[in-house]
């Protein structure tokens, strides 16, 4: 059974409460969903800007009951990349909060639901979608790019299966939406939730803000999502010390955790009665490959843990042969039906056929120990040769970051610059802890002082805008 069709089964069962929407039933959520779809006659493409808003989760849920294939993006996404990817994607309808009218022309609304309108564009219809085609997501580092990741129905449905299933989610659980719902692990919370009939707890409120704890503490929020900096944050919050009475279980993924903050999360759990859940994902993937146990969170902290169910992993090394030994680097491969089709670059690739056959090549350096646990050390292209050394960009920001210094890794071969946020005064000690992790000498390292790191909605570090 999958969520979407299936809205109704869970009757008058409360799906979502938020601020300020108040509640909707399961009932009159499929309602509010067939309502937004009825105004699309045939399947066809529309772009979606989110927000954790009912309007946003009824007009998704309407388009996929429509085999209707929505395109999920920021709300916040600027006006010269909504142009540039209308011009790309010729979508035929805009699904968007009202102030958006602006950006896509005069004239165009057809339906308007709450503060939601659904606007026609003046596609040109010149392309066609394969059958399988159900959601286009943007990669978590690519925002307003135009390449895409093309997921299936069948995607969606094995993801959101298994992710039920090792989680165990049931109808008492109640998450908040503490992610974008346009981030496929956000979305991920949404769907899964959505399966068993829980109730979503929707706002657009950063955690950064009294009022999202608040909402928390009164809605009696079970269960709660983050990304490694959402846990930076928590940290500087003091989270250890905050009364959450009904919170039963704390999830992580969207990235390496510190195993530092990992260790000390898992403590404050453990004394706190919670669950926690580290995981390892990507868009590429549907949304998650492996999950580490949380009765094992203290042992196995700077563990991404074992796949999930129905799905397999394996690690290549350079010559694309399986490593059959605990310890050894390599590429991270998976197989499951969670892995998606492949991306599109423009609406001429909307028909192609499925391009990954299950396996996904992670394009991430990892290894497993003797429990068959893996380990995720880098990106397979965050590497610099520094005087004939390979170095781990990653590993180097991670050994940094542990000794308490907010930091960003770049450069090129025989240099890497670091870019920090604290004083530069601190420069030189910077160099000398760089130089002993990797043991290599401190001229190989340059620091940058910078005011902020720079990052997307979903706390993901651009390193491509550290120059």
């Amino acid at each position: 059974m999958n969520f979407y069709d299936h809205l109704e089964a869970h009757g008058s069962s409360i799906a979502i409460q938020g601020d300020p929407a108040g509640t909707l039933s399961y009932t009159e959520l499929a309602l509010l969903a067939d309502s937004v779809r009825g105004n699309v006659v045939r399947r066809c493409l529309v772009f979606c800007l989110c927000e954790n808003r009912w309007e946003a989760l009824a007009g998704y849920l309407g388009f996929l009951r429509g085999r209707i294939v929505p395109v999920l993006l920021s709300s916040g996404l600027g006006r010269d990349s909504l142009s540039g990817l209308l011009s790309t994607y010729q979508p035929e309808f805009v699904w968007a909060p009202v102030e958006r009218a602006t950006d896509l022309g005069p004239g165009l609304e057809i339906f308007r639901l709450g503060g939601y309108a659904l606007f026609r564009t003046n596609s040109t219809n010149d392309y066609s979608m394969h059958s399988d085609l159900a959601l286009l997501m943007t990669t978590s580092g690519s925002t307003g790019s135009p390449m895409l990741v093309r997921q299936s129905y069948a995607n969606i449905i094995s993801n959101t299966e298994s992710i039920c299933n090792y989680l165990q989610i049931s109808e008492k659980d109640r998450p908040i939406t503490s992610l974008p719902m346009n981030y496929t692990y956000g979305l991920s919370i949404i769907n899964s939730h959505l399966q068993v009939g829980a109730e979503l707890v929707l706002t657009n409120r950063s955690f950064m803000d009294k009022g999202f704890w608040e909402l928390i503490r009164r809605t009696q929020v079970t269960t709660f999502g983050g990304v490694p900096y959402s846990y930076e944050i928590l940290k500087k919050l003091r989270f250890s010390r905050m009364d959450l009475p009904s919170l039963r279980v704390l999830t992580q993924a969207g990235g390496k955790l510190n195993p530092g903050l990992a260790s000390e999360f898992a403590q404050i759990c453990q004394e706190k009665g919670i669950q926690l859940f580290i995981m390892y994902g990507q868009t590429e993937a549907t949304a998650r490959m492996s999950y580490l146990p949380s009765s094992l969170a203290k042992t196995k902290f700077s563990s991404i843990g074992i796949a999930i169910p129905g799905g397999e992993f394996w690690i290549e090394n350079d010559s694309g042969y399986k490593i059959t030994e605990s310890g050894p680097v390599g590429e991270l491969v998976y197989r499951g039906e969670n892995v998606t089709l492949g991306y599109a670059q423009n609406r001429f690739d909307l028909s192609k056929e499925d391009e990954n056959g299950g396996i996904l090549r992670t394009g991430d350096m990892a290894w497993y120990d003797e429990d068959g646990f893996y380990h995720v050390v880098g990106r397979k292209k965050r590497f610099l040769k520094l005087f004939g050394n390979r170095v781990n960009l990653d590993e180097v920001e991670q050994g940094l970051r542990k000794n308490g210094i907010d930091c960003a890794c770049a450069g090129c071969d025989d240099l890497m610059k670091i870019f920090i946020t604290d004083d530069l005064a601190d420069a030189a000690a910077v160099k000398r802890m760089a130089s002993e992790l990797t043991q290599i000498h401190q001229t190989a390292f340059e620091v940058v002082g910078i005011s902020e790191i720079p990052r997307n909605e979903f706390g993901k570090v651009q390193y491509s805008q550290l120059k």
